[in-house]
């Protein structure tokens, strides 16, 4: 148990560190759009992870780096849209797997014939995988207009209120992401697992 844990956080913490690098370039709101963009289809790591340091170095830029965000990430739905709608059987079935998504469909299916924009809406906004969203967005042959208009306000809002705190906390935020970086791992897993545990019974 202990090697499987030192190789989770390893490559976790490899991911999270090649994704915060970025940072420090002169492209860096490019690559936050580009992370954004790749995270809403088949990217492991968030984008608030590029979104912290970015905005508590330009603490007085967090709209424009929230808003960078939220175009990359919207945006990036349209491409997660497709690979669920067009080429399902090759690309999107992988990432499926990969993200042991499998039991998950069956919930989305049953929560888009509830309320389809309030679904992409809560997971957009909440800890639940993005992509698991638009990927099945697709499947489901969802409205584009549906999982645009619910896409920007789930993303923007969490994106805005994350670049808002860090405008306010600043360096205290990412000191304590370093210093408790296992810990902090495990409580988004918890998270993620709170967040599907939430959107199965969220209309219920």
């Amino acid at each position: 148990m202990k090697m499987i844990n030192i190789s989770f956080f390893s490559f976790i913490r490899s991911i999270y560190d090649w994704t915060l690098h970025w940072a420090k370039t002169k492209n860096s709101s490019l690559c936050l759009f580009f992370i954004a963009f790749i995270e809403a289809s088949f990217f492991l790591i968030p984008p608030d992870v590029l979104l912290i340091p970015l905005v508590i170095a330009e603490r007085e830029k967090w709209w424009k780096k929230a808003l960078i965000c939220t175009l990359g990430s919207v945006l990036g739905a349209f491409l997660g849209y497709f690979i669920g709608k067009v080429i399902y059987d090759t690309v999107g079935i992988l990432l499926i797997h990969l993200y042991n998504l499998e039991n998950v469909i069956d919930i989305v299916k049953a929560k888009y014939d509830q309320n389809a924009f309030l679904s992409i809406f809560a997971c957009a906004f909440t800890p639940i995988p993005y992509k698991a969203i638009t990927i099945t967005a697709g499947m489901f042959d969802i409205s584009l207009y549906t999982l645009l208009f619910a896409s920007i306000l789930g993303r923007g809002g969490r994106f805005f209120i994350v670049a808002f705190g860090l405008k306010i906390f600043g360096n205290k935020v990412q000191n304590t992401i370093e210093k408790y970086f296992n810990i902090l791992s495990l409580v988004f897993l918890l998270l993620l697992i709170i967040g599907f545990l939430a959107f199965k019974y969220l209309f219920n």
